[in-house]
């Protein structure tokens, strides 16, 4: 079995597209998060919350035809995997096109646009709108084709169209993809384009935020106050190389990927279980060969939701106790869906590397019905950690944990 490593890292975000902006932004308090008042003529739409990336534009470079086969998402995802190749130092370099590297990427739908307009071949029996390309921007594997077609990667190709944990799944397949020797280099991580309908889902549930005059205070992952989720977009992508691949060519290192669980709950669809909750980690902690212990902060899923964030703490707190340190990005970005696993992952290994950890914002009185742990409040806690994990949890019941070690 082979040795993992991140060599490049990228993401978008509703606070910016990288590390050094949004830890500014993470450090004073700004949110992402904004009314939607284009929602307004959604009557039956309860929420009018989201966090949207108002200033996304296409790369100059880019050609028309290369657009032609990408919505809004695969755009989100060819973007940051454009730049996680040039942090990688890999952008214009042949081997990656040569089958050595693969892609492993989802989100938790297609482009909706041309979901929509063959929704209205249906209802009105009329094709407009509908080209030969409509199919390719929305099918569910759309974010992991059009990276693959965008930088001619013929390495195997891996869709992890899993909701929210569908970023994460895709580090994970990728990582066991590279440790098993399939192939030395990946692409992985996970994209989601904002559209209403997915605010819907969620609306139907009674699981989004309420709060649409006081934007800046929602959501509120882990709080006793909290009244729901917050949708976003945004897009993660990194790379990951085989150790001795990436030492032979000089690769600057982010981060060891050193364990990956995933399962599922086998319940309900919406339901979250603590029990394979806290065995997707343990999975992880067994993949990595490490003690509980060794862990010295946990990314949590925090959705804020009271299922979510009760059944999550009560399986973090199980198998780490009460000091382990724990907080949620989304708390800033809403939830980004098929890129938060990713781009929790991006932050994890920057928080990390920089010993400065983000606490989740607006958390003011943790739920009592919580798990008992260590929650980052207020400000960002300096730490120095050899292993940090992230953890997401999806509809379906589906669990992934991921554990980076810190490198060298």
């Amino acid at each position: 079995m082979r040795r993992v490593v991140v060599t490049g890292m990228a993401g978008i975000t509703s606070l910016g597209s990288d590390w050094a902006t949004i830890a500014r932004h993470f450090a004073n308090q700004r949110s992402g998060i904004r009314r939607m008042d284009e929602w307004d003529r959604f009557e039956e739409l309860n929420t009018r919350l989201a966090g949207p990336i108002d200033d996304f534009k296409v790369p100059g470079h880019w050609t028309r035809k290369q657009l032609r086969s990408m919505g809004r998402v695969s755009r989100l995802a060819v973007a940051a995997a454009e730049r996680a190749l040039a942090d990688a130092g890999l952008l214009d370099d042949p081997s990656i096109r040569d089958g050595r590297m693969g892609v492993a990427c989802g989100s938790s739908t297609g482009s909706t646009d041309e979901i929509k307009a063959f929704g209205n071949m249906l209802l009105n029996s009329v094709a407009d709108g509908l080209n030969a390309n409509s199919y390719v921007r929305m099918m569910p594997h759309t974010t992991a084709a059009n990276i693959s077609i965008f930088f001619g990667l013929t390495g195997r190709l891996i869709p992890t169209s899993s909701a929210c944990t569908s970023g994460s799944q895709g580090i994970g397949y990728a990582y066991e993809a590279v440790k098993y020797g399939r192939l030395p280099m990946m692409l992985a991580g996970g994209a989601e384009e904002l559209c209403p309908t997915e605010a819907m889902v969620f609306d139907a549930l009674y699981a989004t935020s309420l709060k649409n005059e006081t934007p800046h205070l929602s959501p509120r992952p882990y709080d006793g106050g909290r009244d729901g989720l917050v949708i976003g977009e945004g897009g993660g992508m990194l790379v990951l190389e085989e150790l001795e691949h990436a030492l032979a060519r000089g690769a600057k290192i982010h981060a060891e990927i050193v364990g990956f669980g995933s399962n599922a709950d086998g319940q309900h669809t919406t339901r979250p279980e603590q029990v394979t909750m806290r065995r997707a980690m343990e999975l992880a902690l067994e993949d990595a060969g490490l003690p509980p212990q060794s862990i010295g902060y946990v990314n949590g899923h925090g959705t804020a939701t009271e299922q979510g964030d009760i059944a999550e703490t009560l399986a973090t707190h199980s198998l780490f106790g009460p000091s382990m340190p724990i907080s949620s990005q989304k708390s800033f970005l809403g939830h980004t869906l098929g890129a938060c696993g990713a781009l929790e992952s991006w932050f994890s290994i920057e928080m990390m590397n920089s010993d400065r950890y983000v606490h989740t914002l607006n958390l003011d009185q943790i739920d009592p019905r919580c798990g008992e742990l260590d929650y980052l409040r207020g400000e960002f806690r300096t730490m120095n950690n050899q292993y940090v994990m992230n953890n997401n949890f999806a509809f379906g019941g589906v669990n992934t944990s991921l554990i980076f070690r810190r490198w060298p």
